[in-house]
């Protein structure tokens, strides 16, 4: 049967040609089948026609196989088993998986509970890669155009993607202990625009979260240090009057030193939300659900429910 010929050709007459052709005989090809034998001699008249041959002919008591038949059933001998693995649920093993994933997350993530995510992929799925880099300005584009598997946001992202609620968290300034503002409990939104601030550099040049908010509330802050990561961040803060405005999370465990003040933000700068997400083509794949489970066990071990904001 030609390539050609595929169009029309119905799949289904398959199991019971590969039934007729072993069993040489109508009544056991159907009960093998699970069909009636007139369904069967019905599935036979239709092959003969869509083969233009007679596939079965009667010798004596029982049926011979036509050399067509004979040629047919030694390809389908190795056909049946691919097409049932092919049509299989599949089943993802991570313990044999050889996946090569790729995030985009701020060391933030990595910090607080990604380090964590790749230590269980690394035991459960050791022939597996994880990839985890800084989010690019095209982050989304990367993940809509499968550069990536999924990245993570500290707000909804763009309704083209799917996205999932990990935890919430809130922003404090961080300080030299010898700032004169480091006795203060919170910083009203006047003063705080009004300080050098240190900036850490997550998309464009901003930290997306307070520069938007910002914005909306018409003012703006001055950078006059701009680093790349959370990390470290904070060690450039005593000796100067910079304030750092960092996720709670992150200096409730990091940053426990006596050279630094922490005080609460303003009040206009609201709790956020961090969101994982990734393109819906991804929604039903064994291996990036297992990976997003992954995520989402760890975060709610390490960080405790999307409402436990600190």
């Amino acid at each position: 049967m030609l390539m050609a010929h595929l169009e029309g050709f119905d799949l289904n007459l398959l199991p019971p040609l590969a039934a007729l052709l072993e069993e040489r005989h109508v009544t056991r090809a159907a009960e093998r089948s699970g069909l009636s034998q007139p369904a069967m001699s019905r599935a036979l008249a239709r092959l003969r026609q869509l083969l233009d041959d007679q596939l079965l002919v009667r010798a004596g008591s029982g049926y011979v196989l036509t050399p067509q038949a004979e040629r047919i059933q030694r390809q389908l001998a190795g056909l049946v088993p691919q097409l049932e693995t092919l049509f299989a649920a599949e089943v993802f093993d991570p313990a044999t998986a050889e996946e090569h994933y790729r995030l985009a997350a701020t060391d933030y993530a990595v910090l607080l509970f990604l380090h964590q995510v790749a230590r269980e992929v690394n035991k459960l799925s050791p022939h597996s890669t994880l990839r985890i880099e800084s989010p690019r300005d095209e982050v989304f584009d990367d993940v809509l155009h499968g550069r990536l598997d999924l990245s993570f946001y500290v707000a909804p992202p763009p309704a083209a993607f799917r996205r999932e609620l990990l935890f919430e968290d809130i922003c404090v300034c961080v300080m030299s202990a010898h700032n004169p503002l480091a006795k203060r409990k919170r910083l009203p939104l006047d003063e705080y625009v009004r300080c050098s601030h240190l900036v850490i550099d997550i998309i464009d040049g901003e930290q997306p979260l307070i520069a938007n908010r910002l914005r909306e509330l018409g003012v703006a802050r001055r950078a006059a240090l701009t680093v790349s990561l959370n990390a470290g961040a904070a060690a450039a803060l005593p000796g100067t009057n910079l304030v750092a405005t960092l996720n709670k999370r992150l200096v409730d465990r990091y940053a426990d030193d006596p050279a630094l003040a922490v005080a609460a933000a303003p009040v206009e700068l609201e709790p956020f939300h961090y969101f994982m997400f990734w393109h819906p083509r991804l929604d039903h794949d064994p291996a990036q659900q297992w990976l997003r489970d992954t995520i989402r066990s760890v975060a709610a071990a390490t960080l405790g429910g999307p409402s436990d904001s600190r």
